[in-house]
């Protein structure tokens, strides 16, 4: 039997990064850089070619080249960043060339949640999904 930890005695958790597994890390770097416009950061855990990108107040994203691992995604499984001007970054994405979705696969559309947020979809070059959302509350 395990031992229980009283919901008091939890400590807190802070978000710290998220790794994803990428075929070419080179072109992935490249991606989240001219989309999202991360800054790439160093690799203070390790000398391997994993590279790590900030998404600003400490938030990583981590690249983990895995050139021979098969990736399986779906749309359930994504990250979501929130903007104050979803707007303008629906603008960049169309200059950029990069299809978007709303939560049910039509193209280019927005997706109105119930609560009145915003979020559009759109995948990495490994197929990955992000989300961008207005909930910037």
């Amino acid at each position: 039997m395990h031992n229980v930890l009283d919901l008091q005695q939890m400590p807190a958790f802070l978000f710290n990064h998220i790794a994803l597994s990428v075929k070419d890390v080179d072109e992935s770097v490249e991606f989240y850089q001219r989309v999202l416009r991360l800054k790439e950061i160093k690799n203070t855990a390790s000398d391997s070619k994993t590279r790590w990108l900030s998404f600003g107040d400490g938030k990583q994203l981590h690249l983990i080249p895995r050139p021979n691992s098969e990736i399986k995604v779906n749309k359930a499984v994504h990250f979501a960043l929130s903007t104050f001007d979803l707007d303008l970054f629906i603008d960049h994405l169309k200059a950029s060339g990069i299809t978007f979705f709303d939560w049910l696969d039509v193209p280019n559309k927005v997706y109105i949640r119930n609560d009145g947020i915003r979020q559009v979809y759109f995948q990495d070059p490994n197929g990955y999904w992000i989300e961008v959302n207005d909930d910037c509350q």
